[in-house]
């Protein structure tokens, strides 16, 4: 049992894909298997009570969406534009990939800033294992908000195509599941507040047992029936894998009534400890597999004294079908939509989540409330943005101020890189998407902004006073190598396609920006600020170009020859940060604010070039 006091439910969402299938239509997507998958099917559906459910492929079985892009899309519906996110946890039985996490998958998809996520596997009970983990992160102070999504697509394991060379060699365990699971997604909001207007859901409680150690495995997909390997990856092909039916998502119907019975003796102990009333229970959200489950569960329930009214219980399978760990979400996002009208302050709404993979149980208790119920003792003690900062230790080498310094400047360089990375030009680049014609547009607006770099750092050596003369000499020899920078660059660009002549070429909006703070600053007395600048600029070359150019390169099928300027930058540019280091120490033995000074500048010059990647005009927005 994990308690909370101060984490509420602030949101729900659901994604279900395509129009609602109903049992007639189901053969379309799925299709049958052999003799035997008619007479399965209507005897499955006869007791599974599931009218219509909805898939993520088309009637020829082609994908029409991804786990990854079902659970985008609920997660886009629960954070508002702008609004950040702290923590993502993500909850699927079979994801994309065997890897990355489902999570990580979720936020490239979103080009979500960075932050804290966790991926979970597993089958119905792993969306309440990604709710627990977002609940902790709020209840803990770690993140203000998070998001806890399930997303399921088993259609594609249940394609006819998949068992076309097996004839009858496909017993019941793997018919079963083929008529009863579907594809969806859903997902909630949490936040360490109430929302500001209406009412909420408080998360009282969630528990969660696993009974792994007791039974053998009902539920799986991975591994063949009778074969004594591990799993799909010690066959000797993915291919003898498939034809063993190691990827047939199977379950033991031997098994199952054990599942029940957990369920029942868990939520007993539930009761008998205190820690759930059932007279007090306004709503019983159960996810259960099949209708024929339901009278059983409430039998057990009655004679154990336990009963919950059967107007109390709420359920969506009948419409939206087996969804698997995204069940209990889409479930929780119908019900809070059709009937939070009719919730109150103080209402419980009371959740189970069975799980026969190898057997887990899993509940919640969740209480309504308004912003202006919620205790004083539930609100956050603490905001993470407030606190200190940890002390600055100075190293051996470095002065105080200069070891602060750094300390800043990478923290505005790591918000940096990461805004870089979500632009619409470097996700082109790193998901392989970039047009040569974006390429060239960057080229365009950047060759001019190179262009003029040594122009202002020898603006700035102008400027320096006799105290900052070694400092003044470091610069110039940094602006007369870099003073030719842009001819390569040049030579790149026309040798890539480009046509435009050099006159031609014009910065961007951002680009102009830069340029201009830059060519200011440079003109004030003694301008070491633009150090801070230096700062960006060259670990733009030395970080960000380097892991573009492989993706770039391979994705236009450029020649190494037309990349000169980027392959010096990315190879080089180390060189010029030692240099830069050395420049800082020096001015910050000369000039008592220097490190205040650089940090400000790279903050403006970090915010001005990333409006220069912003403005890079990309070929479909021309279109």
């Amino acid at each position: 049992m994990t308690p909370f006091a101060r984490t509420y439910l602030t949101g729900t969402s659901s994604f279900l894909p395509g129009e609602p299938v109903d049992n007639a239509e189901m053969d379309r997507y799925i299709g049958s298997i052999n003799r035997a998958s008619g007479r399965i099917k209507q005897r499955i559906l006869a007791e599974n009570g599931i009218n219509t459910r909805h898939y993520a492929l088309d009637a020829a079985g082609n994908s029409l969406h991804s786990v990854a892009s079902m659970g985008a899309a609920v997660v886009r519906r629960l954070i508002p534009e702008g609004e950040p996110i702290g923590f993502l946890a993500a909850a699927t039985t079979g994801g994309d990939a065997a890897a990355p996490g489902l999570a990580n998958l979720i936020q490239g998809e979103l080009k979500l800033p960075p932050l804290e996520t966790v991926s979970i596997s597993g089958i119905c009970a792993a969306s309440m294992g990604a709710l627990k983990a977002a609940a902790h992160a709020v209840e803990s102070g770690a993140a203000r908000s998070a998001v806890a999504v399930a997303s399921e697509f088993p259609s594609r394991l249940f394609k006819a195509s998949r068992f076309v060379d097996r004839g009858a060699d496909v017993d019941f365990d793997a018919h079963f599941l083929r008529w009863m699971l579907s594809d969806g997604a859903g997902g909630v909001a949490l936040s360490s507040q109430p929302a500001p207007s209406g009412l909420s859901l408080k998360l009282k409680w969630i528990h969660q047992k696993s009974f792994s150690g007791d039974l053998a495995t009902c539920m799986q997909v991975g591994q063949s029936p009778g074969n004594r390997l591990p799993g799909y990856l010690d066959y000797p092909t993915l291919a003898e894998a498939e034809r063993a039916g190691a990827f047939d998502l199977r379950q033991d119907l031997r098994l199952l009534p054990n599942l029940f019975d957990l369920g029942l003796h868990e939520y007993a102990r539930l009761v008998k400890s205190g820690d759930l009333d059932p007279s007090r229970v306004t709503w019983f959200l159960c996810h259960y597999s099949s209708e024929r489950f339901k009278p059983l569960m409430q039998k057990l329930m009655d004679e154990a004294g336990l009963s919950i009214p059967p107007d109390r219980w709420y359920s969506n399978l009948s419409s939206k079908g087996n969804t698997g760990s995204a069940s209990i979400f889409i479930m929780l996002d119908e019900f809070y939509r059709t009937r939070g009208a009719e919730l109150k302050t103080g209402d419980q709404v009371f959740g189970f989540v069975p799980e026969s993979g190898q057997f887990t149980v899993a509940y919640f208790l969740l209480e309504v409330v308004d912003a202006q119920s919620a205790p004083e003792h539930a609100r956050p003690t603490h905001d993470l943005d407030t606190l200190a900062p940890p002390p600055i230790v100075p190293t051996d080498s470095l002065a105080p101020s200069v070891s602060g310094m750094l300390k800043d400047l990478m923290a505005i360089w790591h918000d940096y890189r990461s805004a870089v990375f979500r632009t619409d030009l470097a996700r082109a680049i790193l998901d392989g998407s970039v047009q040569r014609a974006d390429y060239l547009a960057w080229m365009e607006s950047w060759i001019p902004q190179v262009r003029e770099g040594s122009l202002w750092m020898r603006r700035a050596v102008s400027s320096m006073g006799p105290g900052l003369r070694p400092l003044a000499e470091l610069v110039h020899t940094h602006a007369g190598e870099e003073q030719l920078d842009w001819q390569v660059l040049y030579a790149d660009y026309r040798d890539a396609g480009g046509l435009l002549p050099l006159e031609a070429l014009r910065m961007n909006p951002g680009g102009e920006a830069l340029n201009a703070f830059m060519h200011a600053y440079a003109a004030r007395p003694d301008p070491i600020g633009l150090l801070g600048g230096i700062y960006v600029i060259e670990g733009t070359g030395q970080r960000i170009v380097p892991t573009l150019m492989p993706r770039l390169k391979a994705s236009l099928n450029l020649s190494p020859a037309v990349l000169r300027f980027m392959a010096y930058h990315g190879e080089n540019d180390q060189a010029h940060m030692l240099r830069w280091l050395e420049a800082v120490k020096l001015a910050a033995e000369h000039v008592p604010d220097a490190a205040g000074q650089i940090t400000r500048v790279a903050e403006s010059v970090a915010a001005l070039y990333l409006q220069q990647w912003k403005h890079v005009p990309m070929q479909e927005t021309r279109q």
